[in-house]
């Protein structure tokens, strides 16, 4: 049955409806990112019960958290863009094998991470520029939370292969289990066990095993399309030369990105708790205003792997500029909506009853909403540029936006127009902007044709299409 469910959405993918496709794809995984954001809007809605300091140390230490994550999903996105390719072009087999060599990869890059992340966790916070109970609570979080990397990466791995074969339902309802799980958890730890911000990061820990248990016994079931099976694995160097020419890059310029993140967090730390606290509010907020810009982009990472496979450039191509139609419209009125002020400060003070923080927060939820309509832009073409395996201008688009535009327009804001706290607000809002821009020319330029793996379009009909491997 499910391999009949693969093979019509790989139809519908090729051949059919390309607005029914981007929407089939889109709608599933803006519910599965606003599922995954629960787990620090939660986190952060229960601490700001208990205090702002608490609040200020997550968002002090979560880009940390998102640096090892963002390496790690470079692997899985790999994963999920050859196999997509190799899904278009009929090599159900060979995508069977790149699903196992990125299950080994993920596996043993978590392990590892978590290991030294955990080892590192009081420098790390320290070199943050924390002290006393931001500190304490800082390294008591982030020591518990790098635990999880092995379940989350096992999680990541499940939506990968179900994502790239077409189906994003699935992946969504595994996360919302999870959530609900940390739904739970979170109050109890923190109201009634009063653990305090150790609470929280044991909550989200202990809600992930059980979902990368599922995830494991899922994928290793015999009815898949494609699944995990080591019993006659065959390690291929060719594969792996795959998945690190187009994983790393992807990993490196997310992680990269995520430590400007890790610095801007800094920056906005020297203006004190409610600063960091506002910024870490209006970043969580904006995350959610993004996601439909961010689930259109996935769409169409898979469509275009796809396609792309298959040798279809013209509807790769017809694809993109429906999924920007989509995304720069729905977000361009959404946006317009949430920058009114009026909209705006009930949301924010829904995670903080802090005086002192609600405007703060408010004005830079409001100058990220009039702006996001870019994001559109920036995630869609992304998605484009990623499907065909051009991982390496993403990256640098990626690492650019804020070690370059960023940091240079926060340096323009603070030193030479004297803004303060609003220049963290309007570097955020110009360095999306103008990287969005830079994709888009990169677009018309029609670098994205040109291939960046072979991925032979013949059907696996004889042994000599079973010797087919991805090379570089």
């Amino acid at each position: 049955m499910s391999k009949q469910i693969s093979a019509d959405k790989r139809k519908l993918i090729l051949e059919g409806n390309l607005i029914h496709a981007i929407l089939m794809l889109a709608i599933p995984v803006m519910l599965n990112s606003f599922i995954q954001s629960m787990y620090n809007l939660t986190d952060t809605f229960w601490l700001g019960k208990i205090g702002t300091s608490s609040q200020a140390a997550i968002t002090l230490v979560s880009p940390v958290q998102n640096i090892l994550i963002n390496f790690g999903a470079g692997i899985t996105t790999a994963g999920s863009i050859l196999i997509s390719q190799y899904l278009g072009a009929k090599q159900d087999r060979q995508a069977n094998s790149m699903a196992n060599h990125i299950c080994l990869c993920s596996l043993v890059f978590a392990v590892i991470c978590a290991a030294i992340c955990w080892i590192s966790t009081p420098s790390i916070v320290k070199w943050l520029g924390a002290d006393a109970d931001i500190y304490s609570y800082s390294v008591s979080y982030l020591r518990i939370v790098v635990l999880d990397l092995p379940f989350l990466f096992m999680i990541n791995l499940y939506t990968s292969v179900k994502q790239s074969q077409g189906d994003t339902v699935r992946p969504m309802l595994l996360n919302l289990l999870g959530v609900l799980i940390n739904l739970v958890l979170d109050p109890l730890f923190l109201l009634v066990f009063r653990w305090g911000i150790a609470g929280a990061a044991f909550a989200t820990l202990i809600a992930k095993v059980p979902s990368a248990a599922i995830a494991i016994l899922a994928l290793r079931r015999k009815n898949q399309l494609i699944r995990l099976d080591f019993k006659n694995f065959k390690f291929e160097k060719s594969k792996m030369a795959s998945i690190f020419k187009i994983g790393l890059p992807t990993a490196i310029g997310g992680s990269t990105m995520q430590l400007g993140f890790l610095l801007m967090t800094k920056n906005v730390n020297a203006y004190g708790t409610t600063a960091t606290t506002a910024y870490g509010i209006g970043n969580k907020i904006n995350s959610i205003i993004t996601m439909p810009a961010n689930g259109i982009g996935s769409a169409i990472s898979t469509i275009v792997g796809q396609n792309f496979g298959a040798g279809n450039i013209k509807r790769t191509d017809r694809s993109y500029h429906i999924a920007l139609r989509i995304g720069a419209i729905f977000l361009f009125v959404f946006g317009m909506l949430l920058s009114r002020r009026f909209i705006a400060e009930p949301i924010v003070r829904f995670f903080t009853s802090d005086e002192a923080v609600v405007p703060l927060a408010t004005d830079f939820l409001s100058i990220m909403a009039m702006c996001c309509w870019t994001n559109a832009f920036y995630n869609v073409t992304q998605g484009l540029f990623q499907g065909s395996g051009h991982t390496m201008i993403t990256m640098a688009v990626d690492a650019t936006r804020i070690w370059v535009f960023r940091f240079l327009t926060l340096w323009f804001c603070s030193s030479v127009l004297k803004m303060g706290v609003e220049s963290v607000w309007y570097a955020v809002v110009v360095s999306n902007a103008t990287s969005a821009l830079i994709l888009y020319i990169l677009y018309w330029t029609g670098i994205w044709k040109k291939r960046t793996v072979k991925i032979d379009r013949e059907t696996e009909n004889s042994a000599e299409t079973e010797t087919h491997t991805c090379t570089s």
